[in-house]
């Protein structure tokens, strides 16, 4: 649910909220081109209707790696999503048509951080920059013609069991707009950061993040970089850590048990949001690129791209993403992708931990289960 959706409802603004970033988000109305990375006609290789194997780049940059971060090697691998499996659900992967058909991509090797951005790193970059996120700015009147003073106040979207039974048609049931709430307080202002520095910082939304990466000197990774490094060099896997949810019996990732969203019985160890990195790495030494919360990354989301790119029957060379976003269920607001699920993702709801699948978010829109990483480029010479 996004932040300017729930100003609409409080202000019965007659037309449709923004949707929940993860489960039902949208993009605004655009261009049905691609972006300037094009399919490569260098590469003469048929796109796989199912996955092949990953091809790893060889080498890796001179110098010493940059600090929180891990090599990531690039090369060519099959993007998307595995065909459903046996779930009884119908907005989990039976929901995720957006992450097929599988198709061939090639990545140039990058830098990105181990864990997503903590709190207590972005409250660096805030006192260094004085920067205000989104939700902390009061909405201006402007936006909101004839809205009352009293109801134009900062604030965010948080997630609140209801307590009882619900149908899982209507997500209003359990997301709020809570005034106050912000990356200082992610589920209010009665909560704070303290004891928290570890954790994942949330209640960004897309510029924040932006913000963020550009201080530091680096990026957001684009969709396509963000999936080779969760694969973490599997191929076909339905998770980033390979083909069992509980390997052995072990816990992988934070997510929701319980039923949802009246309970989450913390059988993994935790309700709700957790500290970076307490599960198992991937493959290239990655933490939680599966659960606890969803990652911003670069491209537009727009339903279509896949199947764009597997039209072309080659392999797509460092792609950006689409010029611009377009869903066609809410096709008003600008969207971009998520990736990696959250503490919320449920085979009952929402199964998109599972790798290769694809989030959605509303742009100027932050949640108590939405964090980032960054990545970093290596130079052509």
């Amino acid at each position: 649910m996004s932040r300017r959706g729930f100003w609409i409802v409080i202000l019965a603004i007659a037309f449709a909220c923004v949707g929940l970033a993860i489960f039902r988000g949208a993009g605004c109305a655009g261009s049905h081109e691609m972006d300037a990375a094009q399919p490569s006609s260098s590469t003469a290789a048929s796109v796989a209707p199912t996955f092949a194997p990953t091809i790893e780049n060889s080498g890796r940059p001179a110098g010493s790696t940059p600090e929180g971060m891990v090599w990531i090697p690039g090369g060519e691998f099959s993007m998307g999503a595995q065909d459903p499996p046996d779930i009884n659900d119908e907005v989990g992967m039976n929901a995720t048509k957006d992450s097929r058909p599988i198709h061939r991509v090639y990545v140039d090797g990058f830098w990105m951080d181990k864990t997503d951005v903590t709190n207590r790193e972005f409250s660096e970059f805030v006192k260094a920059t004085r920067y205000v996120t989104v939700a902390e700015r009061t909405p201006k009147a402007e936006d909101f013609p004839g809205a009352p003073p009293e109801n134009l106040v900062a604030g965010s979207v948080v997630f609140h069991p209801p307590g009882h039974s619900v149908l899982l048609n209507d997500y209003y049931q359990w997301w709020t707009y809570v005034h106050g709430a912000n990356w200082r307080h992610p589920e209010g202002p009665k909560n704070s950061l303290r004891g928290r520095e570890h954790f994942p910082v949330v209640q960004v939304a897309y510029e924040d993040a932006i913000a963020f990466a550009k201080w530091a000197g680096k990026r957001l990774p684009t969709e396509a970089e963000w999936e080779f490094a969760a694969r973490g060099g599997l191929s076909g896997k339905p998770f980033v850590w390979g083909d069992q949810f509980r390997p052995g019996g072990k816990w992988m990732a934070n997510t929701y048990q319980g039923r949802f969203p009246v309970k989450d019985s913390g059988d993994d160890g935790h309700v709700g949001i957790s500290q970076v990195g307490l599960y198992p790495p991937n493959g290239y030494g990655l933490y939680d690129m599966a659960g606890d919360v969803w990652q911003w990354v670069s491209d537009w989301y727009r339903p279509d791209y896949y199947e764009r790119f597997a039209a072309t029957n080659s392999v797509v060379r460092n792609p950006l993403g689409p010029m611009s976003s377009f869903d066609p269920d809410e096709p008003d607001q600008p969207k971009r992708v998520m990736r990696g699920g959250s503490f919320l993702c449920t085979d009952q709801y929402c199964s998109r931990y599972m790798v290769g699948t694809r989030g959605k978010g509303e742009v100027s829109t932050g949640t108590n289960h939405l964090g980032f990483r960054c990545v970093e480029g290596v130079p052509h010479p």
